[in-house]
């Protein structure tokens, strides 16, 4: 599995080319570019550039799924699709039917099942045992969390399911999904991290501490890269 470390002072800029990279190759070997979003604030500018100098790009053969959602409605200031719709799915005039969006307002482990039931349709009608990402993109957060895979909760001992409904008690909510199962099956995967990020956090989780979900992120069969920005 390889791993490549990118220290950018250009971040916005060098991730968003990054991820044109990583469609124009999908979409020329696949004829499909299959991404899922990380949240939070820190690709909120990324996806706009992305929209910006990928406008050229054939959206109805991109396909964009989340890799977690807050229980929240679509249009709630907290809403991880919200924030991608407004930063890329409307600017780069991506097609509805392009992106599947988690149910965050329904009940957690109904909206876990309705999504991983439409990731094996997507997969079966393609004639795959398993839905696969060309890349998935993820933070951390200042408790070494990725996606909604945060320490101590039960989601990071499942090895079956793709997408499961996990309760964060540091929150006292509930969360949507993706578990290292579906990580684990990425082509590649993307940890996006900016200038203010805790350098000794980073390091600790680039050594591999287990004791942060984000060190336990091992595609099986794919890339992993991180794209660091530096001040």
């Amino acid at each position: 599995m390889p791993r490549e470390v990118i220290r950018s002072k250009n971040f916005v800029a060098d991730a968003a080319n990054f991820l044109l990279e990583q469609a124009r190759m999908a979409l020329a070997e696949r004829g499909q570019f299959r991404i899922a979003l990380s949240g939070g604030n820190t690709p909120r500018p990324i996806y706009t550039e992305f929209a910006r100098i990928g406008r050229d790009l054939p959206w109805d053969r991109v396909f964009f799924t989340f890799s977690d959602e807050r229980c929240v409605p679509p249009d709630d200031e907290q809403s991880n699709f919200r924030m991608a719709r407004e930063s890329l799915f409307v600017p780069g005039s991506v097609p509805e039917k392009s992106v599947a969006r988690m149910r965050g307002e329904i009940e957690p482990q109904v909206a876990a099942r309705e999504y991983q039931d439409q990731l094996d349709r997507l997969a079966t009608e393609r004639g795959e045992t398993t839905y696969r990402h060309d890349l998935i993109l993820l933070g951390v957060g200042d408790d070494g969390h990725t996606a909604s895979l945060f320490p101590g909760t039960p989601a990071l001992e499942e090895t079956v399911r793709g997408v499961v409904a996990n309760f964060v008690p540091k929150f006292e909510t509930w969360r949507i999904t993706f578990t290292f199962p579906m990580l684990g099956r990425a082509r590649h995967i993307c940890f996006l991290a900016n200038a203010n990020k805790n350098p000794t956090l980073l390091e600790e989780v680039l050594a591999g501490d287990r004791r942060y979900p984000a060190a336990r992120v091992q595609p099986k069969n794919g890339d992993l890269t991180w794209i660091l920005g530096e001040s």
